[in-house]
């Protein structure tokens, strides 16, 4: 077999295609209604009550479309190779029904949702009452190539659409590696830090065991309390994967840094920065993704915030979990920065790898809200 028809029959579908919707039965009723309209303004149409319930009941299976493409494309593409057959074999004339042209959305479907096997087998399936029909109902090779075009137009639709949401997936999936590798090489760093300062106060002990044993046991008061910290963001990085990088030793930025964002940069919004409640019990984990969260989201409001005079943050720490809230003045309404973008995917990948929530969105009164909420221990426990 060679390598290309390999890779065909091997596509897989798309992940997650989208549930029968209103828009689904809106599009079953419109062609029910495009059908009775044809029959009543076309006297000249052959089996006027037949086309209506074959198309109206065909167009039933719509909704089923994208997560049984296949099934939907040989269910509606088999019953017209049977009406075909039994009108050749009757001497009848062949069903003239322009509302059938919904049929076009099931080639763009199966290309769209279905795996590679599923389009082949469909294709062949399609093929043959396509071919029957023209036999049946023969108009010329203009129709002929009119036709067999349209087809291919549906198709290719539907393999461009496939190809450009996969790109689409591919990048986001791209963005959250990096994000989860930005992750893990900030709680690398900051073990490393943790480690170093173990290894110094472990040369201190011995150095002062000899001569002062009470000196000792307090250095090995503070070994025991910096391993456990170690430990702690040990089993943050568990599943994170770190790319091959330089370690740095020195700790990362952290809600202690964040009033360094305040302030006006270059006339854009005034930034103005407050934090409250129990901040110091953070993990060093939670602590840096509060600093990044906040500065990705001030940022984006620096550069896409429409009218935006005033970015406030706020970070409040609680009993078991801290808020982090990053709302402007701006005016509301669509913008290249407030969209789901890369920027969003990122920060939303960074909040759920700690075990917290983050959502962005319009805020009740007025601008663009940023909110994130992690737990104080950075979901290690």
């Amino acid at each position: 077999m060679t390598t290309p028809l390999r890779a065909v029959l091997d596509e897989p579908r798309p992940s997650a295609p989208p549930v029968r919707v209103w828009r689904d039965w809106a599009l079953v009723t419109v062609v029910a209604v495009c059908v009775v309209l044809e029959s009543v303004a076309r006297p000249d149409m052959p089996f006027p009550a037949f086309s209506v319930v074959l198309t109206v009941g065909l167009a039933l299976l719509l909704p089923w479309r994208r997560t049984h493409p296949l099934a939907v494309v040989a269910a509606v593409f088999g019953v017209l190779a049977v009406v075909d057959v039994a009108l050749i074999a009757a001497g009848a004339p062949a069903l003239d029904i322009a509302s059938m042209l919904w049929f076009m959305v099931l080639p763009y479907s199966l290309y769209r949702w279905g795996s590679g096997r599923e389009a082949l087998v469909g294709t062949a399936v399609i093929l043959v009452p396509a071919a029957l029909s023209l036999y049946v109902g023969w108009g010329g090779l203009t129709e002929a190539v009119g036709g067999i075009a349209v087809l291919i137009a549906a198709c290719a639709l539907g393999l461009a659409v496939r190809s450009r949401h996969g790109a689409q997936e591919r990048r986001l999936d791209t963005v959250k590696a990096e994000e989860r590798v930005r992750l893990a090489r900030e709680l690398h760093d900051t073990v490393a830090h943790h480690v170093s300062g173990i290894v110094i106060q472990a040369q201190a002990g011995r150095a002062v065991a000899t001569t002062s044993p009470e000196r000792a046991t307090e250095v090995l008061a503070v070994i025991e309390e910096a391993a456990s910290r170690t430990l702690t963001e040990l089993r943050s990085m568990v599943g994170v994967l770190r790319a091959a990088d330089d370690a740095c030793l020195s700790p990362q930025a952290g809600v202690a840094d964040l009033p360094q964002l305040a302030g006006r940069s270059s006339g854009g919004p005034e930034v103005d920065v407050g934090l409250s409640g129990q901040l110091d019990g953070l993990t060093p984990a939670v602590d840096a993704a509060l600093y990044r969260l906040a500065q990705e989201s001030v940022t984006n409001a620096r550069r896409h915030a429409r009218h935006a005079t005033r970015v406030t943050v706020r970070v409040v720490g609680e009993a078991e979990r801290v808020r982090l809230t990053v709302v402007d003045d701006g005016v509301p309404g669509p913008a290249a920065g407030h969209a789901e973008g890369f920027g969003l995917v990122g920060m939303r990948e960074r909040a759920t790898l700690l075990g917290g929530t983050f959502r962005a969105g319009p805020g009740p009164d007025g601008g663009w809200l940023v909110e994130a909420v992690l737990p104080q221990d950075g979901g290690t426990r």
